[in-house]
């Protein structure tokens, strides 16, 4: 059994012996560390060379443990998707935090609580209705809440097109709570060459910045311009105009990401290990127990160049991917591994053995659970991370 511990946190300063992948119980989200700081090192080297400051969504890992990682010596500013990310952020310490989903009113005493408390929380939002209701409690609360626009930039989901008039009107509700405007180019996801991707991060910039342009000659002020996706940030050729840029899943990466080319197979993180628990000769299928309750029922790759199922099945020490077989469907608890050629060598997959699944989706993948088993890239563990969950 393993004990669970976080990296520097033992009984009197130490760290019990955390043995190795073999002692889990499956099944069990495994950290390879040294991917990590690989991804960490790239990503902050890409912002730096262009003169951006990185604010890393923290969404993918909810880890403290890993921030630091991503962060470097300092551990913020942060972006995050749920008020439980930024209490448990918070509460280690991280005080710049934007809360990057449009605000609904019911929240709004929670994130009076930790204004108050210390914390500057800055929310979003793209209507009127939901400007107004912010400006309305912040005058009977007397608590400063800052606000960014949320611009659409690509029409993939959310925000107000930089070009509406409705931009100024809820730059006029907000009064002064308004500090900026931010986007994300979901649609980033769907390109395909190197020259969308490039396209999309100049759309993403341009427009954004136009908006805030907009709403500086209103009269405005707006010294935020904030943007990103993991794609966009390794893709963008320069940030003109914008002071922070956003991204989260490059931390681990994951298929999606590597098919997209923001990162390769042995640049993913994270894995599950999972044990076989079971052969069907008859069908050419190995059962194990990691179904969609562990794997996430995410399918990203299915339309990408190589459509990985619910995850590529690896080698649990060396995260060697198995190149024929793939996880290709789920149950509850089960995960059933096949092959493409036809033929699984059974001999290879004995009952009670391991295998790892790499996530097509990591930020689905690690939602799952409740830590990290943190490797060096082997058999050993050398660390256990919290994580948080739920909103």
């Amino acid at each position: 059994m393993v004990e669970h511990v976080t990296e520097n946190h033992g009984v009197g300063g130490s760290i019990p012996p955390l043995g190795t992948i073999s002692d889990l119980t499956t099944p069990a989200l495994v950290l390879d560390r040294s991917r990590l700081e690989a991804n960490a090192s790239r990503m902050r080297a890409k912002v730096q060379s262009l003169g951006v400051m990185l604010r890393p969504h923290v969404k993918t890992s909810k880890s403290i443990d890993v921030l630091h990682v991503l962060a470097g010596v300092d551990a913020g500013p942060i972006t995050v998707s749920t008020l439980a990310e930024a209490r448990y952020f918070f509460a280690h310490g991280v005080t710049d935090i934007l809360y990057a989903v449009g605000v609904a009113a019911v929240k709004l005493p929670e994130i009076a609580e930790l204004i108050r408390s210390g914390c500057k929380l800055r929310v979003i939002l793209d209507t009127v209705e939901a400007a107004k209701a912010v400006r309305a409690f912040v005058e009977a609360e007397q608590v400063p809440i800052e606000v960014l626009i949320e611009i659409d930039s690509d029409g993939h989901r959310a925000g107000v097109a930089p070009n509406d008039l409705l931009l100024i009107e809820i730059g006029r509700s907000l009064g002064p709570s308004l500090v900026g405007v931010m986007t994300h180019a979901g649609a980033s996801y769907d390109c395909r060459t190197t020259a969308e991707f490039e396209a999309m991060a100049e759309q993403e910039r341009s427009l954004t910045v136009q908006a805030a342009e907009r709403l500086r000659t209103a009269g405005h002020p707006c010294p935020i311009v904030s943007v990103g996706s993991t794609p966009t940030v390794h893709y963008s050729c320069g940030f003109d105009g914008v002071t922070e840029v956003r991204a989260g899943v490059y931390a681990f990466g994951d298929l999606v990401q590597s098919e997209l080319g923001t990162c390769t197979t042995d640049d993913i993180a994270i894995g599950v290990l999972a044990s076989v628990i079971g052969h069907n000769r008859q069908h050419d299928r190995v059962l194990i127990d990691a179904g969609f309750l562990a794997l996430s029922r995410d399918r990203g790759t299915a339309a990408l160049p190589i459509d990985w199922g619910y995850g590529a099945v690896c080698d649990p020490v060396s995260s060697e991917i198995i190149q024929d077989l793939t996880v290709s469907s789920t149950n509850q608890e089960h995960g059933i591994v096949t092959a493409r050629s036809g033929e699984i060598d059974f001999d290879r997959f004995p009952v009670g053995s391991r295998v790892k699944i790499l996530p097509n989706h990591a930020c689905a993948t690690a939602a799952a659970y409740d830590r990290y088993f943190v490797t060096e890239g082997g058999e050993q563990i050398v660390a256990v991370w919290d994580r948080v969950n739920g909103w």
